[in-house]
């Protein structure tokens, strides 16, 4: 089943996002490491955190690289895209430069080429050595999904650091499960009461059945509120 390093529940969102900013700092206050390597992730539920934490004064944005969990295969100008949307919300809001933004590319008509790409520049950042993210930040999908992992393809083995994802949707760029699991900590957001059914699903799921179970426990953080 899902298991978590530890469980931050709130019963409003301003709070959850109060405790995930005090914790954040912390992270980052403690590492080190002269940088410190951010993912971030998309869709909707970090909207609001994203607000909250481009307002914080407290925040050493110098210091910080930002990487993206997984991308849909469109432009950044496209309402779909998770850079887009970071940018809108955080990236363009605070002090930083174009070098600390490390963007999933999508401008190649051969999606792998710009797989490839990106698992580069991935290793470059970390001299070759092992990909450990300081911080990861996961949104969870009503169906258990994280970054761009689904249940038909969570359970492929690679030594990928990222991986090309067909769906029916969208054709994606994901970072693996191996990947994600090497990250340092693991921040899972799940605010709002649309996300309490999938999260007492996965509290219970002893087979496995949701993307978000393949997660490793260590430095595993779940916050969510209802």
């Amino acid at each position: 089943m899902a298991k978590f390093g530890k469980i931050i529940h709130e019963k409003d969102e301003n709070f959850l996002i109060r405790k995930f900013i005090r914790l954040f700092i912390s992270k980052i206050r403690n590492s080190r490491k002269r940088r410190f390597s951010l993912v971030l992730t998309g869709g909707e539920s970090p909207i609001k955190l994203y607000k909250s934490l481009a307002k914080n004064k407290k925040i050493s944005w110098q210091k910080i690289d930002f990487f993206i969990s997984d991308e849909r295969y469109v432009k950044e100008d496209s309402k779909h895209s998770n850079i887009k949307m970071c940018k809108k919300y955080l990236l363009n809001k605070i002090k930083i430069t174009n070098k600390q933004i490390f963007k999933i590319p999508t401008n190649q008509k051969i999606i792998k080429n710009n797989v490839l790409n990106y698992e580069k520049k991935i290793k470059n950042y970390f001299f070759n050595k092992k990909v450990n993210f300081d911080l990861t930040l996961l949104g969870l999908g009503n169906d258990g999904h994280i970054a761009s992992l689904f249940e038909n393809n969570v359970k492929k083995k690679t030594n990928k650091n990222v991986i090309f994802v067909k769906r029916k949707d969208f054709f994606r760029i994901s970072l693996s499960l191996k990947c994600l699991n090497n990250s340092k900590s693991i921040f899972l957001w799940a605010p709002g009461r649309k996300k309490l059914n999938i999260i007492n699903k996965i509290l219970l799921d002893k087979n496995f059945k949701y993307p978000v179970s393949f997660l490793r426990k260590k430095n595993n953080f779940l916050f969510y509120c209802n």
